[in-house]
């Protein structure tokens, strides 16, 4: 009964969630303001509740404290770390998890667990102890957060599978002979959840080369570059259009009416690269494939529970993950150029609509609700002036394209591009605007062999594969729902927050955003 216990409430699951995100209540019990302050009893009352759990939160966590020697040998002996210093394994078919907005929700709509050992996606099929869910937990809305792989880290002192050098350290020859010196070689992966991706420039044909490189863990080269990214959701996947952030893992098929294969194919290859590369394993099999695959189908992640706001679902709002489950969606839906037959609807968040009239006091939950409904309509109806991306103004030959938010993320209460579209906005910049932060990233100078013109980015995108001058720095956005669960954000991790998000756009397309316009986009963000 306790396993399997999925209410917020119980404090069993509240527990369990606390000790996944103990940094993050450090950061929200100690934060002034985080509360809005005529929402004091409220306040009180999730503070209590919270520092209760805390309280034995710590207390079980002693339980589970091992000798760095006991962790040592026991990585010596080939135990999975992950396994042995994790919270016992949750069989239910829900979990609620704590993060700084209030709670989200990871289910599996087939009512089978979210964790199953006997499926593919929990098996080390590897060499170095990884598995799928290595990386991608429901803890935190299946994928990676840097205050998840730092509590990991301590819990195991870097011994843990996913402390691994192929990937997860700053470079491949990094030290880890120390605790001190794993500190050191995980930097990146203890600070903003990055895992690092080595691919190598193009073969000949391609319209740019390398002229230089700045690579403060002297590892990368022409022969392989290092690319650090954030890991993905492995969830909400049937919003998909394009699997990897560069668009790697998405094939076309000239015999489909989309000119793409299908998003089964797609996810079928990604599993086997994975375990070939990330687990440094042999090849899946077909049947091992298809168990991953359809695991992966039946996930789904949304915010459920906002501090302030309380219920996402409540008096008609269409929060939480639930009516995800039977969102409409097929390949190229609601696509502004051209893709869906039946037309682009600029209107495509339309979950908080029941709130727009939310009635009551400006601190309260119904001031709060307000601001989401605000926020939902800003970023489908805030006229943007898009310019200077590549994958749209160049593509289309117009200097400046009327749009709003969702000219973009077009497909509907998801957030994501329903086709491929990788575009250049910005992120990958050496030097970004916005207020950015890609410290700690290698720098690559990249020159146009045809004019000359050089570039200076931190992740090439899809020019690694294509070899065209066109589609440097080009990268996906990504489905939006859950977004307060996996915090930074970006491709390379350089928001911390949502309010640096918005910041980001806010500069980058000169919107000149109010303080309550970002205030509202905020809480509407945090509440998909």
């Amino acid at each position: 009964m306790v396993r399997g216990a999925t209410d917020s409430s119980h404090p069993v699951v509240l527990i369990r969630s606390v000790r996944q995100r103990t940094e993050c209540l450090h950061c929200f019990w100690w934060t002034p303001g985080v509360l809005p302050a005529g929402c004091w009893g409220f306040s009180q009352m999730v503070r209590r509740v919270l520092f209760f759990a805390a309280f034995l939160a710590l207390a079980a966590c002693g339980k589970d404290a091992q000798p760095a020697g006991a962790d040592a040998k026991a990585a010596a002996a080939g135990v999975d770390q992950e396994a042995a210093t994790s919270v016992p394994p949750f069989d239910g078919s829900q979990l609620y998890s704590l993060n700084r907005s209030g709670f989200a929700l990871t289910m599996n709509a087939s009512g089978g667990p979210l964790n199953d050992p006997s499926n593919p996606f929990f098996q080390s099929l590897g060499t170095n102890g990884r598995s799928c869910h290595t990386c991608h937990e429901p803890e935190t809305g299946m994928t990676l957060t840097p205050e998840r792989a730092r509590l990991r880290f301590e819990a195991s002192r870097g011994l843990e599978p996913l402390f691994r050098t192929n990937d997860g350290s700053v470079s491949p020859n990094a030290d880890v002979s120390s605790y001190a010196a794993r500190r050191q070689a995980f930097a990146l992966l203890l600070d903003r959840g990055l895992i690092r991706v080595g691919i190598g420039m193009p073969a000949a044909g391609a319209e740019f080369e390398l002229v230089a490189v700045d690579d403060p863990y002297g590892f990368a080269s022409a022969k392989e570059l290092s690319l650090f990214r954030r890991p993905l959701p492995s969830a909400n996947l049937r919003f998909l259009s394009t699997v990897m952030w560069d668009g790697r893992e998405t094939f076309k098929d000239s015999s489909s009416p989309t000119g793409f294969a299908t998003i089964h194919f797609d996810l079928s290859d990604q599993a086997n690269g994975a375990t070939t590369g990330h687990a440094q394993g042999q090849p899946l099999s077909q049947e091992q494939r298809e168990s991953i695959v359809n695991f992966e189908m039946q996930l789904f992640t949304a915010q459920a529970f906002d501090f302030r706001a309380g219920a996402l679902n409540a008096d008609g709002a269409e929060g939480g993950p639930t009516p995800l489950v039977t969102q409409e969606y097929y390949f190229g839906i609601n696509d502004p150029l051209g893709a869906d037959p039946e037309g682009f609807n600029p209107v495509a968040m339309t979950l908080y609509t029941a709130w727009e009239n939310a009635r009551g006091p400006i601190r309260g939950p119904a001031g709060t609700r307000a601001s989401i409904a605000r926020g939902e309509v800003l970023f489908n109806t805030k006229p943007i002036a898009i310019t200077g991306v590549s994958g749209l103004n160049d593509d289309l030959s117009i200097a400046s394209i009327p749009g709003t938010c969702t000219t973009c993320h077009d497909t509907p209460n998801s957030g994501n591009h329903s086709v491929p579209a990788p575009l250049r906005i910005g992120t990958s910049e050496a030097d970004p605007v916005g207020g950015l932060d890609v410290r700690g990233l290698p720098v690559y100078t990249l020159r146009n062999l045809n004019t000359g013109e050089t570039v200076r980015v931190t992740d090439p995108g899809k020019a690694l594969l294509s070899g065209k001058w066109k589609d440097v720095a080009r990268i996906k956005g990504p489905i939006l729902r859950g977004l307060a669960s996996r915090a930074p954000y970006f491709h390379n991790g350089s928001a911390r927050t949502i309010a640096d998000v918005v910041n980001f756009y806010d500069v980058r397309f000169s919107l000149n955003l109010t303080p309550r316009e970002k205030r509202d986009l905020e809480a509407f963000l945090a509440a998909l």
